[in-house]
């Protein structure tokens, strides 16, 4: 793949995310500016995933939250439903789901359920366990008004309701562009980044699929991915966290103490001995009490707030301010220690400052801040305490951390595309497929050598790493292979024809000797050839008769005599008939050739075992034992008898019969036939014998008669 359709890939993928973007953003500002209660921001997340895949689908959804965010903070909380929304919809479309109306509407349904179930529930707790303020607000508000449902379900049938209309409008909107998009266009926003020669889906597949012991390179790349993310989202969730929560405590704190300076502001502690006397009564009393109970009114984070002079039997009331839910103690009330100040109590007793103190008792969940008000002469009178509700600091820290959790998920899941569409494009596909290039190598004939050389060269592996630089040694180690089988087969035809040609000149030698034989040997082997083959078209032997053994017995065919150079040229040329002593004599070349042919492979193989040569030997050895075991020199009968040597006892027979020898003239064509005939069974093998008779024309045009 060359520079151009990789920048194409890339300028593909920008467009497509900008299309998608503009969507997003378009059908926002249309409801916006026109009313409606629905989002339409996501018709360009799905435009995306549908046509580009996951990576591009993500970066939509995922990006069109950030940018929405800039004007409306809360929506980065939500990009996780928009990511989600691009994953499932990237799967449809590589299923074929969007091309039916089945598929549309599953569809609808699917993306419904992701922005409207999912989508109320991320609002009931980014919203501390309340209402949402977007789309769906006001329908969820009438359904809770009319007390169909509580809080929360109000909540999800309204987004339910708006996001099932939303996700309609929107699919088929993606659906209607895509259908209308141009097909050249379509094809260049197509985003792949491929770094070799690109594959089909199926091509694709298969190669992701690669057989491995263990993980997959796949597998392990996503775990690492996800592994690292994930303990990055921790530990910056949990530090986030646990600087809100101490940032709350902080603003808390200081609240608080904001509030006794004001407390102190209001009270005359020359008078605070007045106040515990007369109560009510005393001069002032209800308006030092209601500007305190002002401070109290003004933040909903201050729970109680109240004035109490310390003595040794426990805090006197000067001021405790009545709320709805508590109302206050009666001035001169003595309210016994908590539990909680034990350790304070001799430091308050002398009018000390005391650090705050958190105490969970009948009153709740507290922050409790103690403020000594002293007297022009530096003497503590009392103190001003506010309470702080530590259960509302923890239900804005749940608020943070769904926050902080929604805008992992979505950021999580653009982190695993891009490390999956990495590790498929750079190392999973260019290493998978140099695998199944050389799994499927195949050195059967010349093109088909090439013809797999040709795989590995046309992958064109370009990631500019290590991966390229291993793909270019395994093509230049595979071109090298290829020379060298090449050369090696090259000297073996040499080879071979010089063993062949030493063969031949081995069996002339031998025939020389006897001047009626002619080209006995080469018959032999041409008749053993169509025995071989007709055998094969029949389905007998088949297992036997694999194309090695065929061309052993074909080219050792011409040594089946071979054992008669030890024969008497007497006995050999003799005219008449043998006599029992020159007929043993004669006997004797089957097992002479097969002890000659045994040295040879003794000479050449030490494990006795030298392809054509063991072929040799038993055409030599056996050619002359007969099926019914009354044959020579063993005696051996049947399939004991290697099926070379059935074949050439045929081959031999006939050939014998239809050519002049020194003791009888040749036999016609149909009368040696009828021998091999009657032999079947009894001198031949019965199917071995058949196909012989079956191949007649061929051993009529072989044998000129």
């Amino acid at each position: 793949m060359n520079k151009d359709v990789k920048r194409q890939n890339w300028i593909g993928f920008i467009l497509l995310c900008a299309l998608g973007l503009l969507m997003n953003f378009g059908g926002a500002r249309l409801c916006s500016a026109t009313g409606l209660p629905l989002y339409l921001d996501t018709s360009g997340t799905i435009f995306a995933a549908v046509l580009g895949g996951y990576l591009p689908g993500i970066t939509v959804g995922f990006l069109s939250n950030v940018v929405n965010g800039i004007v409306d903070y809360s929506s980065l909380y939500y990009s996780s439903l928009n990511v989600l929304i691009a994953v499932t919809a990237a799967y449809f479309s590589r299923k074929g789901y969007l091309k039916k109306i089945s598929g549309i509407l599953l569809s609808i349904v699917t993306f419904s359920l992701i922005g409207g179930a999912l989508g109320s529930v991320m609002t009931w707790l980014l919203y501390g366990f309340d209402f949402g303020t977007g789309v769906s607000a006001p329908l969820v508000h009438r359904i809770f008004d009319k007390g169909i449902l509580n809080a929360f379900w109000s909540q999800f049938a309204g987004d339910m309701i708006i996001d099932l209309l939303d996700k309609t409008v929107s699919v088929l909107f993606a659906a209607i562009i895509i259908r209308l998009l141009p097909d050249e266009l379509e094809e260049k926003l197509c985003f792949y980044g491929w770094k070799q020669t690109p594959l089909t889906r199926s091509e694709a597949d298969r190669t992701r699929k690669c057989d491995t012991r263990r993980w997959s390179l796949r597998s392990k790349l996503l775990f690492l991915i996800g592994i690292a993310t994930t303990l990055v989202a921790v530990v910056i969730t949990w530090i986030a966290v646990l600087l809100y929560h101490n940032s709350i405590v902080d603003q808390s704190t200081k609240l608080a103490y904001a509030a006794t300076n004001i407390i102190s502001s209001n009270i005359d502690p020359a008078r605070v001995g007045e106040y515990l006397a007369k109560g009510e009564d005393a001069t002032d009393y209800k308006a030092v009490k209601k500007r305190i109970a002002a401070i109290l009114e003004s933040t909903p984070d201050i729970e109680y707030v109240y004035v109490y002079k310390i003595l040794p039997d426990g805090c006197h009331v000067v001021f405790d301010i009545d709320t709805e839910e508590v109302k206050g103690s009666p001035v001169g009330t003595v309210i016994p220690f908590d539990e909680s100040f034990e350790s304070h109590i001799q430091t308050l007793l002398s009018g000390g400052m005391i650090e705050p103190v958190v105490s969970n008792d009948s009153y709740g969940w507290l922050l409790t801040v103690y403020q000594p008000i002293v007297d022009a002469a530096g003497e503590c009178q009392c103190y001003a305490g506010v309470d702080v509700s530590m259960s509302k600091l923890t239900e804005h820290e749940y608020m943070f951390f769904a926050r902080i959790i929604s805008l992992f998920i979505g950021f999580f899941i653009l982190i695993i595309a891009f490390g999956v569409w990495f590790a498929e494009y750079h190392v999973i596909y260019p290493i998978n497929s140099m695998s199944v290039a050389t799994d499927s190598f195949a050195y059967n004939t010349e093109d088909v050598r090439h013809e797999s050389l040709d795989r590995i060269r046309n992958l064109k592996i370009c990631t500019g790493d290590e991966i390229e630089k291993l793909y270019h040694s395994v093509e230049k180690t595979t071109e090298d292979t290829m020379r060298y089988i090449e050369e090696a087969n090259h000297k073996n035809e040499v080879i071979n024809k010089m063993q062949n040609g030493l063969i031949m000149v081995l069996a002339d030698l031998v025939e020389s000797r006897d001047q009626y034989t002619g080209d006995h040997v080469r018959k032999t082997a041409v008749y053993a050839q169509i025995i071989m083959n007709q055998l094969k078209k029949e389905g007998v032997y088949t297992d036997q008769l694999t194309e090695e053994f065929m061309q052993d017995v074909v080219n050792s065919a011409p040594l089946h005599d071979l054992g008669k150079i030890q024969v008497p040229d007497a006995i050999l040329n003799k005219p008449g008939r043998l006599t029992d002593e020159e007929f043993d004599l004669m006997k004797g070349h089957a097992p002479a050739g097969g002890e000659i042919i045994q040295e040879a492979i003794g000479a050449i193989s030490e494990d006795g075992n030298s392809g054509y040569l063991k072929e040799a030997r038993n055409l030599a050895r056996y050619h002359h034992e007969k099926w019914d075991g009354t044959g020579y020199p063993d005696g051996i009968a049947g399939e004991d008898i290697p099926l070379s040597a059935r074949i050439m006892a045929v081959a031999d027979v006939y050939d014998a019969l239809v050519s002049k020898r020194s003791y009888k003239d040749s036999f016609p064509f149909e009368k040696a036939m009828d021998i091999i005939r009657q032999g079947s069974g009894t001198h031949f093998d019965p199917a071995v014998a058949q196909a012989f008779l079956d191949a007649e024309e061929e051993v009529r045009k072989v044998s000129g008669n």
